[in-house]
């Protein structure tokens, strides 16, 4: 399976998480990593670049910050010119039929925090609907997130352990070592909860 991490962070300079994240991963075999704002910093997005990037690979990752429940504002502008219609979605729209989209999404709160009984009222997940619907739109099938919480105040030891488990969870896709069809039925599962069977389980 090849990989397509679609990174976006506005301030990536000053992030610690996602810089551990992408060094983990960036020399892994069969991953394509581009960096959104990297890449346009004048939010000129242009689809006819994208589309057969996105055309070339199997598994759509889009990594980013959890803000105000979403993601940043060039990763929205991205979807809102990429994603055509008659090309992505519509009915002659099936460029991304059978290809699969996740998110790699890190929270400033702490896994309590994104449950019923905490802050936000309701788990990370609940919040991503529009990109679930998206994906059915697109005619994709959404993978479950991996999320890391609380990255304000993570310890080095919890954050390498996430590294490692996003290693993991890389090569096991792009090995199609992991059973996809297993991970789209607990549609809950993120490392809020840890993915069965697959990861270690999260610091508590």
């Amino acid at each position: 399976m090849k990989i397509l991490i679609l990174f976006a962070h506005p301030a990536f300079e000053r992030s610690r998480v996602h810089a551990r994240l992408l060094k983990a991963v960036r020399t892994l075999p069969g991953i394509t990593l581009r960096d959104l704002y990297e890449e346009y910093p004048d939010f000129d997005v242009l689809p006819k670049q994208e589309q057969p990037i996105l055309e070339k690979h199997d598994l759509i990752i889009l990594q980013h910050p959890f803000y105000w429940y979403s993601g940043p504002a060039l990763l929205k502008q991205w979807m809102d010119l990429v994603l055509e219609h008659g090309w992505a979605y519509g009915k002659d729209g099936v460029a991304l039929q059978g290809k699969y989209l996740m998110q790699v999404i890190s929270t400033g709160g702490n896994a309590h925090a994104y449950t019923a009984g905490g802050h936000h009222g309701h788990a990370v997940c609940d919040f991503l609907l529009p990109y679930r619907q998206t994906a059915a739109l697109c005619h994709m099938d959404y993978l479950p997130p991996y999320i890391v919480p609380g990255s304000a105040h993570i310890a080095d030891e919890d954050l390498a352990r996430y590294a490692d488990g996003f290693v993991q969870l890389l090569q096991g896709l792009s090995n199609n070592t992991i059973d996809l069809k297993a991970l789209m039925r607990q549609p809950e599962a993120n490392m809020l909860t840890g993915l069965p069977g697959l990861l270690p389980a999260p610091p508590r």
